[in-house]
């Protein structure tokens, strides 16, 4: 498979890519940038004043994981916090949202951390404790949740009546940056490449990428383009698979 430049590598590590069907845009982060990239067109930037893991769309603008919490962002600019949870030396690492419009963000400090689901209301709850996030995503039909780690890959049943987890097992025993879920196949990025896996956890295919992967997911018109974001930049691997459409978070 090819890969090709979206967006030229720039100063930091990019990370957790988030296609957002609504707009047909990328939502990626880079420091304290949100950048939303136009396939073919420009990449628009908002600036934050504390470093950001991940951007998702909600109903009304969007939703950060930020290194001090959760926040919601109107139309208009406005910045409120729905969850704050600041706790010293760690940083926020992606975010998704299930079909019933919970979102769940990742937070690292080393091998530490915690996976939360948060609701419009701001309650939250931590699903997975004691591991430093790296990336994660559920399967097509979210009945399981796949987790990155710096340790592996950890495999959950996902209940989306209820949002919460079920028994955990071992996928991948390799560290890992960023988790793109297909049918049939897992993508997750390993040093300066992504890596596709079998769902029972057999090495598919390698695609070297030009710097450390930072998170990978799919995007584009068809949900079949896998973008990658690595180097400070996003790259893309035209017709890697077949994706499915994100959640917009409900508050």
């Amino acid at each position: 498979m090819s890969i090709e430049v979206a967006v030229p590598a720039g100063a930091g590590r990019s990370g957790c890519p988030v296609w957002d069907a609504t707009s047909a845009t990328l939502l990626w982060v880079r420091g304290h940038e949100v950048h939303r990239y136009s396939p073919g067109g420009a990449d628009a930037v908002l600036e934050l004043p504390q470093p950001v893991g991940a951007a998702l769309p909600r109903r009304r603008g969007l939703v950060l994981n930020l290194r001090d919490g959760v926040a919601l962002i109107d139309e208009d600019g406005a910045k409120t916090w729905l969850v704050y949870w600041a706790r010293e030396g760690y940083a926020a690492v992606g975010a998704g949202v299930d079909p019933a419009g919970r979102l769940l963000a990742g937070t690292a400090r080393g091998d530490d951390g915690w996976l939360a689901r948060v609701l419009p209301n701001g309650d939250a709850k931590v699903l997975v404790g004691g591991v430093g996030v790296t990336g994660f995503d559920w399967d097509p039909g979210y009945s399981r949740l796949f987790v990155g780690s710096s340790r592996g890959v950890d495999v959950y049943g996902y209940d989306v009546s209820s949002g919460d987890v079920g028994e955990r097992r071992s996928f991948l025993e390799v560290g890992v940056t960023g988790v793109a879920v297909e049918a049939g196949f897992v993508w997750v990025g390993v040093g300066s490449s992504v890596r596709r896996y079998t769902s029972g956890g057999v090495l598919d295919l390698v695609v070297e990428v030009p710097g450390e992967v930072g998170g990978c997911q799919f995007g584009g018109r068809d949900l079949t383009d896998l973008y990658v974001t690595a180097g400070g930049g996003v790259f893309v691997v035209p017709g890697a698979g077949v994706g499915r459409v994100g959640g917009v978070f409900a508050g």
